[in-house]
């Protein structure tokens, strides 16, 4: 056994102090490979990082909300308390009465959000020890109000003290906000700084992989060329050759899964933002509220006070530009959950089982059968033949060109979708689904399966990633899709697949 291993090192040190192109292949294959180990390591470490720091700002960000709720609610009842006080009417009571009880809940869930934060929990202690003394001065006046004493509630509402203790919460809030703004802002940073890293990183180990493979490909070209002139030699080449394949097949499966992987991490700190977006979309929402409620008592005891312009900014021109906020986030967030649903989806390993896709079909129509009878359309499963696929893709396949087929049916006549199958020749099915509905202009029948491209009249909510999706899951399994359509009559999506699913060990088709 010694003297084998001592062989094979004798072998391996004078193939290396050989000046061949063999050696310098293989090299520059190993750099290549050390290169690329390098780049994952370097990638999962500053995936951990962005990950932690995006942990920190939702903390962070959740503990500040939990304050500004608990200073929301206070303001509530204030204004509750003085507007029965004024008015006398029980509707403001009611509001006191809710923002009383909700109060010890959310400042317990402050309590719970600031524990391992020491400067949180200074503040917390301050918000809460000052809520607590806030609701009892409001307690207190509405008592007096109760037993029909307003001018004693009057008396103690104007010594000052409410006043005194809301200047205190905003002041205590004041200081957190700063705090936790300038704490935001700062893991923020960070987490963008290593988002950015991360790309820079890939993207200078994409351009040495390139080069090196650039290298590979001119030895390579001589190589081939010595073998005109050593016929000796053919096996041992072909047989480099075939290494070489592999190491580049391998190479490609791995930059795809850097990619998909890539996806993901960009989805995922798009949607940190996105979340500051929204949950500022609520809040300017609710302090929009508040606004109008406030105008409208003082409109309604004072006319004239307030001017119309300020009046129609709060109750109309500030709830349209929240709602437009609000619409554009939530197609963001759309967006976002489809570039993370084809990611995982790539990542997913297919599992081969056989399938009744007419079955299947059915139960899918089932779930939209409301829209179905709702347009007055007849579903038809025609002769269908069984193969050998993964089922959740082709679930997820026939339901998207269903869902696509019911959505874009003609109103002005009975609609029909047909689900049919056929046996072809050399191995292989095909699926079809044809619809009588609006049809695809010839010039689109390839764009509508490129991502976010849609065709025709946009009055069908959507983002253009359906028919994409269907396309990438399609190619996954081993087939091929293709659409014939035309405008007025309908369309007919052809899908073609291996009637036996064959698998590599990493779970992909062959």
């Amino acid at each position: 056994m010694s003297s084998a291993f001592s062989s094979a090192l004798s072998r391996l040190a004078r193939f290396l102090r050989e000046q061949t192109l063999g050696r310098s292949i293989v090299l520059l294959l190993g750099g290549a490979l050390a290169l690329l180990l390098l780049v994952n390591l370097s990638t999962f470490v500053l995936i951990q990082r962005t990950a932690a720091f995006n942990e920190q700002v939702e903390t962070t960000w959740q503990l500040r909300r939990g304050a500004r709720t608990v200073l929301l609610n206070l303001k509530d009842a204030e204004t509750a308390q003085r507007g029965y006080l004024l008015t006398g009417q029980p509707v403001f009571l009611r509001t006191y009465e809710q923002s009383s009880e909700a109060g010890p809940r959310l400042l317990e869930r402050l309590q719970r959000l600031a524990e391992a934060d020491p400067v949180g929990l200074a503040s917390a202690e301050a918000l809460t020890r000052l809520s607590r003394d806030k609701f009892i001065e409001m307690s207190g006046i509405i008592d007096l109000a109760r037993q029909g004493r307003t001018a004693d509630a009057l008396a103690q509402v104007r010594s000052g003290r409410g006043k005194q203790l809301m200047d205190a919460l905003d002041a205590e809030m004041a200081d957190l906000d700063a705090e936790l703004g300038a704490r935001v802002a700062q893991q923020t940073a960070r987490s963008e700084s290593s988002a950015v890293f991360t790309i820079v990183v890939n993207a200078v180990a994409a351009l040495l992989i390139v080069l090196l493979a650039g290298v590979v490909l001119l030895l390579v070209r001589r190589y081939l060329d010595e073998l005109r002139q050593a016929q000796a030699d053919v096996d041992r080449i072909n047989a480099g050759l075939e290494d070489i394949v592999r190491a580049r097949t391998a190479a490609l499966v791995r930059a795809n899964e850097e990619v998909q992987r890539f996806a993901y991490i960009v989805s995922h700190d798009l949607r940190s933002p996105l979340v500051n977006v929204m949950g500022y979309t609520a809040e300017l929402e609710q302090a929009g509220r508040t606004i109008d409620l406030q105008m409208t008592r003082v409109e309604t005891l004072a006319p004239g006070l307030v001017e119309q312009d300020a009046l129609t900014a709060a109750r109309e021109d500030i709830p349209e530009a929240v709602g437009f906020i609000r619409a554009s986030t939530e197609k963001m967030d759309r967006l976002i959950n489809a570039i993370l649903k084809l990611s995982r989806e790539g990542r997913r390993n297919l599992v081969p089982e056989l399938l009744d896709v007419g079955t299947m079909a059915s139960r899918i129509a089932d779930s939209v059968r409301h829209q179905i009878e709702a347009s007055n359309t007849e579903f038809v499963v025609g002769e269908i033949v069984p193969f050998e696929s993964d089922r959740l893709s082709m679930e997820q396949i026939i339901g998207n060109l269903i869902d696509n087929a019911v959505k874009y049916l003609d109103a002005s006549r009975p609609g029909r979708i047909e689900v049919s199958g056929r046996d072809l020749s050399g191995g292989w099915v095909e699926y079809t689904i044809t619809d009588n509905g609006r049809g695809i202009a010839a010039r689109d029948h390839e764009r509508i399966f490129e991502l976010f491209r849609r065709a025709g009249r946009q009055d069908r909510q959507g983002e253009g990633l359906g028919l994409a999706f269907v396309r990438n899951s399609v190619r996954r399994l081993g087939g091929s899709i293709d659409v014939e359509s035309v405008p007025g009559e309908g369309s007919t999506f052809r899908l073609k697949f291996p009637k036996r699913l064959i698998l590599e060990p990493a779970g992909d088709t062959v």
